[in-house]
């Protein structure tokens, strides 16, 4: 029996080309595009899964509340936290301290070989490998990171280092790590890389009483509860029973007891689940948008409903066109029981064929957005979730969208079905409701994506258009390394300087826009009181100024003295001067001493544009450089300049990997977030537009064709061509305007969250809603105005003959 309801449904698929290639090609849409999302959201929620009692293990965050000034949360840890923690706070079964070393410079001293700079090198101390155990292939793994300067490497290190040496050979072997200080460390322990997703990278595992000394603490910025930087990372795995709520409510008076209730900020502290790690900042810089994630899975399941909503609506729309097979079938003894399963089996092998080609879909789609997925993505096709996929995803499909059409066509009468009487049927029809009602549904979804879609594209235009209040064309850009000589850096800069194609050339601490941000605090004198001002610090040389093409108001921009600041006009604002001429020469309080004013700049953006412009004071440290700043002179080729001054930063530095970037490139990543979420929309809006028109055009193919007798009769008494026309596309334009008035609400309620998260945005756009609604009208009019003119076009004479 259920060999024949196959053999049956197939001849009729076979039979009936259109419908089906229809239906398999808005199916596979959907089905491909569910499964890729499925992939990746499996993915990203892979990461340290594998981990024992990963449930129990959390990572304890930072927040810096500056009250006017911001809040700003953050991955590290004060330094001191971490030696008291496990006192000041009950439950905690283990603790595990990471301190990352960003670029270090990797050399064997006993062969003089260098390895390059490496961010795979962290100070550990004991507890994080009793947290996040390996398989150890020599050494103690109890005791190899007690003593100073020792030293955890992984196996693919060992392979790096000691090529075709085994794991027992290498222990004792001495590797030093040139940081901001030369580190010797002596190999005690040897571990298996992890073959799973996670998140530490790490290779390299020194000892963490290596920096135990004062020393040591006060350059990594260890030994302050004020100092918070993210390199300084502390992980806790908590006893059984012990909740998340308890822990953060614990840090409560462990911040009151070590902090100073009149500081300028206020610190508190929060856990971070494992799980979650991978969602924001963490090693492997590879930290996925949870809200764009979910983003994809919305965008997923509407492109599906979409298409099972197609599916849906074109079998009850041609429900009539097989009323006598049913009315046959139940002639002859046919059961609905066994109607349903018959038509349930042609939907089945539907779905199955769409699936097919949707395996092939999802290959052309992930190597279109390949740059939107992450790195080491990959579909394992025969894994545990896809094969369960694959088995499970057709059936379920299948009976979603075969059971009411199989209902709607089962439950025929079949005298009546055999008379043709279901065509003259009066009054209400839920089938007609229903099909009216998804049609608006597909087109309100359609709508909706075009309007994101536009409005998206019309903001990142405008922002990518506004004056930032610096010259940010032919800027090149490079990284120093940490801590570098100053006279080194000099020798550079004047290097630089020396090459006809340079305009000049400036150090700094950080670009003149960029993603990163120092806060601090200055005091300005205001009678006999001090006015507390939240700042913005840039650490920038005399050059900076003129480099970036940054306007000067006042004084002179020359800054090369610890007393020296320049300040801009939104920090003279704040502060009360009446002009930037009066702030020129006055003295204020910053990092408790007193500097001058020498200038006062324009206001810049330093920041996205989501942003508005702070206070902003300029400072002179050059042992903090970290940043090469070039601005070419015009008509210069960009390219050979580029890679001209690469080849002068590695003959001063020739250990390093020298690497220009241009500025514009870097200031266009700012919006790299919100251009995904409209490429992918973008996306979106076409699979939407093609599976609403694929189903508008089998839907008005068959729907025009049942009303060819009318149109016949309506020619012979006289209408003309537009009349038709207008008759029969009236309908539709009522369902494209029901669609626009039902998309309005949802695209109005995202795009406004999402304009107002920027501070330079361009009011609502209303004329690009109707510009949306009226392109959708015009598709529909188009599919439908062709099928209604060829049916216009048809003979009467041949229509009517049999009446």
């Amino acid at each position: 029996m259920l060999k024949n309801y196959f053999k049956i449904a197939f001849r009729n698929l076979r039979r009936n080309k259109l419908r089906t290639s229809i239906h398999i090609l808005g199916l596979s849409i959907g089905i491909a595009i569910c499964f890729l999302i499925f992939n990746v959201v499996s993915h990203s929620y892979s990461f340290d899964q594998f981990h024992p009692d990963k449930e129990r293990i959390y990572r304890i965050n930072t927040v810096t509340d500056w009250g006017d000034g911001g809040i700003f949360p953050n991955s590290g840890t004060p330094g001191p936290l971490g030696e008291i923690i496990e006192v000041e706070v009950s439950g905690i079964e283990e603790k595990g301290r990471l301190y990352t070393m960003y670029q270090a410079l990797v050399t064997l001293p006993s062969s003089d070989k260098v390895f390059g700079r490496s961010d795979k090198v962290t100070f550990a101390d004991p507890g994080f490998f009793k947290i996040f155990p390996r398989e150890w292939l020599a050494g103690n793994p109890h005791t190899a990171l007690d003593d100073p300067s020792s030293l955890v490497i992984s196996e693919s290190s060992m392979h790096k280092y000691f090529p075709g040496s085994e794991p027992s050979d290498v222990l004792g072997k001495e590797m030093m790590y040139v940081d901001a200080d030369s580190i010797y460390a002596k190999i005690s322990g040897v571990v298996k890389d992890y073959t799973e997703n996670t998140d530490f990278i790490f290779t390299d595992f020194i000892s963490f009483s290596t920096i135990a000394t004062q020393e040591k603490k006060e350059w990594y910025g260890l030994h302050m509860w004020t100092n918070v930087n993210s390199s300084s990372q502390l992980f806790i795995k908590v006893s059984p029973g012990r909740d998340r709520a308890s822990i953060d409510e614990s840090f409560g008076s462990l911040v009151e007891k070590n902090y100073d209730k009149g500081e300028d900020s206020k610190t508190s502290f929060f856990v971070e689940p494992l799980a979650d790690m991978h969602f924001s900042p963490n090693y492997a810089d590879d930290s996925v948008s949870k809200v764009f994630l979910n983003g994809l899975v919305y965008i997923g399941l509407i492109i599906l409903v979409l298409a099972c909503l197609n599916f849906v609506n074109l079998e009850t729309a041609q429900a009539f066109s097989r009323a006598k097979e049913v009315g046959i079938r139940k002639t002859i003894g046919g059961t609905r029981a066994q109607l349903i399963s018959q038509f349930l089996a042609e939907t089945f092998l539907l779905v199955l064929f769409s699936t097919l080609l949707a395996m092939g879909l999802v290959e052309i789609i992930r190597t279109l957005f390949s740059s939107y997925l992450p790195a080491n993505f990959k579909i394992e096709h025969f894994s545990g979730f896809n094969l369960i996929f694959y088995l499970a995803f057709p059936i379920l499909v299948a009976l979603i969208t075969g059971i009411y059409p199989s209902l709607v066509l089962s439950g025929y009468h079949p005298q009546r079905a055999l008379k043709g009487e279901l065509s003259v049927r009066r009054g209400f029809s839920f089938g007609g409701f229903l099909r009216k009602n998804l049609t608006v549904l597909q087109f309100s979804s359609s709508i909706a994506f075009i309007i994101l879609v536009l409005v998206l594209n019309y903001q990142l235009k405008f922002v990518t258009s506004q004056p930032l209040g610096f010259d940010k064309e032919a800027v090149l850009y490079s990284y120093l390394p940490f801590m570098s000589d100053p006279d080194k850096m000099l020798q550079l800069q004047d290097r630089l300087n020396q090459e006809t194609m340079v305009k000049g050339a400036s150090l700094s601490g950080s670009l003149v826009s960029s993603t990163s941000l120092w806060t601090s605090g200055a005091y300005v004198p205001e009678d006999t009181t001090e006015k507390h001002i939240s700042i913005q610090v840039m650490n920038v040389d005399s050059a900076f100024v003129r480099v970036n093409g940054i306007p000067l108001l006042a004084g002179s921009d020359g800054i090369d003295r610890e007393e020296e600041i320049l300040v801009n006009a939104q920090f003279v604002k704040e502060a009360g001067f009446a002009s930037a001429e009066e702030a020129v020469g006055a003295e204020i309080r910053y990092s408790e001493r007193q500097v001058r004013i020498i200038g006062v700049t324009a206001d810049f953006h330093s920041r996205t544009l989501r942003e508005g412009i702070r206070p902003l004071l300029f400072t002179y440290n050059p042992e903090y450089f970290q940043t090469v700043n070039v601005k070419l002179n015009s008509d210069q080729n960009l390219a050979e300049a580029k890679q001209r001054l690469e080849q002068i930063y590695l003959s001063v530095y020739p250990y390093e990997s020298a690497s220009f970037s241009f500025l514009d490139s870097q200031i266009a990543r700012f919006y790299q977030e919100d251009v995904k979420i409209k490429n992918v929309l973008g996306f979106a809006c076409g699979l939407a537009i093609l599976i609403s028109c694929l189903g508008l055009f089998g839907l008005s193919s068959f729907t025009i064709a049942q009303r060819t007798k009318e149109i016949s009769i309506r020619k012979v008494l006289g209408a003309t061509l537009q009349q038709i026309l207008f008759l029969i596309s009236k309908e539709y334009m009522i369902l494209v305007g029901l669609s626009f008035l039902i998309a309005i609400f949802p695209a109005f309620y995202f795009l406004n969250n999402w304009l107002n998260s920027f501070n330079t945005r361009v009011d609502m756009p209303y004329l690009i809603f109707a510009a949306a609604g009226l392109g959708v009208m015009v598709i529909c009019l188009l599919i439908v105005g062709i099928h209604s003119y060829v049916a216009s076009q048809t003979n009467p004479a041949k229509v009517l003959k049999s009446e």
